[in-house]
């Protein structure tokens, strides 16, 4: 995949921009890797004769590979579309195309909230860079998958069932995590191309009640919010993947960025860009936020600072921040400086895997769940999917 004429090429392609000298070379040295390393796991994928989704690394130190209907199945499909921008190399195209297609059936998903994730992750990326009219269809059909979880009473998505699995067990009626603003992105792009208000008005709706019960005055996120579904009250502030229900699950705090950024991107509406930098500002000036900027995986955990931290939650955090870099906000320029830091501590020895290693993910030191006992101190294909995102909104705006 790492060819002399591709390396000439990403070297042309980052070196013509108005950056320094020292950002180019840093965008370019973290394409040539990407490329190295995601090139190493699709020569996998193409040898086995079949579609192969990496997700993580299992305990015995082999590629966890998912199906369409995993949530995290659009990450790999998008970082290949995001390759495929760096570098402006064609082989990329198909590629991308034959893996978002191998996750179409998720558009179809009416029991999966983050069907936003799956779906936008890959066939939005590919619909931005191809404009192929079958990838607006697959977008406008998960859309509406979507918004069958849509509870008008309490005026949000439900993020969880209740009936089966762990979620069954905590006595909820309808769950709401943080990270479900996420998956607006979705509904705000199907009404853009079905001219269709009723997925904007139901990304509204969520993104509000969200800002109003999800959110501590100091800026903090609680991470599950139990509404009615008689009366759409709050019935309890939880969390599932967090040290306690008064604690701050780092992930959580990360979407919540993330997403009260894109609502503001989507509406102009300043109370969305306002909630997100308070969000930032409470883990900027956390106490225990450590000097490297790559968070524990909860800011409350017990034993800060032997805690494990997670990279994925910077990822996000830096994608979201070039964006406001970008945006009418006070000083712009703090928050690219910002996650530059933290850029440039994800693409360091400590966080960066070596070529060849690590499962071919090319980060290390993500946790998915410590309550579950689930993917802690692992590569995670989301914290990967971000870390090109951020990648790409950096040489955007240097350029």
């Amino acid at each position: 995949m790492k060819s002399l004429v591709m390396s000439v090429f990403v070297l042309a392609l980052v070196s013509c921009g108005t950056g320094t000298k020292e950002e180019n070379n840093f965008i370019r040295e973290n394409i040539d890797f990407a490329v190295d390393q995601i090139g190493r796991e699709i020569e996998v994928i193409e040898a086995s004769d079949k579609f192969l989704n990496p997700v993580t690394l299992k305990q015995d130190g082999s590629v966890y590979y998912c199906g369409y209907a995993d949530w995290r199945s659009g990450f790999f499909p998008g970082s290949v579309w995001y390759l495929y921008e760096l570098t402006g190399d064609e082989s990329y195209r198909p590629l991308a195309h034959k893996y978002s297609k191998g996750i179409e059936e998720a558009k179809n998903l009416t029991w999966h909230h983050d069907v936003g994730f799956m779906v936008y992750c890959s066939f939005g990326n590919g619909l931005r860079l191809t404009g192929e009219p079958e990838y607006k269809d697959i977008i406008i059909q998960a859309a509406k998958s979507l918004s069958t979880r849509f509870r008008p009473v309490a005026g949000i998505l439900q993020s969880w069932d209740v009936e089966r699995g762990w979620q069954s067990e905590r006595g909820w009626e309808c769950p709401v995590i943080i990270d479900n603003m996420m998956n607006l992105e979705l509904l705000f792009e199907a009404t853009k191309l079905s001219d269709d208000p009723s997925f904007r008005e139901i990304a509204i709706s969520h993104a509000n009640r969200t800002l109003t019960e999800q959110f501590r005055p100091d800026g903090s996120t609680f991470h599950v919010i139990d509404y009615s579904m008689e009366d759409g009250s709050v019935r309890n502030r939880h969390t599932a993947q967090g040290y306690a229900h008064e604690s701050t699950w780092s992930r959580g705090q990360a979407w919540a960025i993330y997403g009260f950024t894109l609502c503001y991107r989507e509406t102009g509406d300043r109370k969305y860009i306002e909630m997100a930098l308070k969000a930032f500002n409470f883990m900027r000036n956390h106490k225990d936020m450590p000097e490297d900027l790559i968070p524990y995986w909860d800011m409350d955990a017990p034993e800060i600072p032997n805690e494990y931290r997670d990279a994925s939650s910077a990822a996000v955090i830096a994608s979201a921040l070039y964006e406001i870099s970008t945006m009418d906000v006070d000083n712009p320029q703090q928050y690219k400086e910002y996650a530059d830091l933290i850029m440039e501590s994800l693409a360091s020895p400590a966080y960066r895997a070596e070529p060849g290693t690590n499962g071919h993910f090319l980060l290390m030191h993500s946790v998915g769940s410590i309550p579950h006992n689930n993917e802690i101190d692992v590569p995670l294909n989301y914290a990967d999917y971000y870390f090109l995102e951020a990648l790409k909104r950096k040489r955007d705006i240097e350029e």
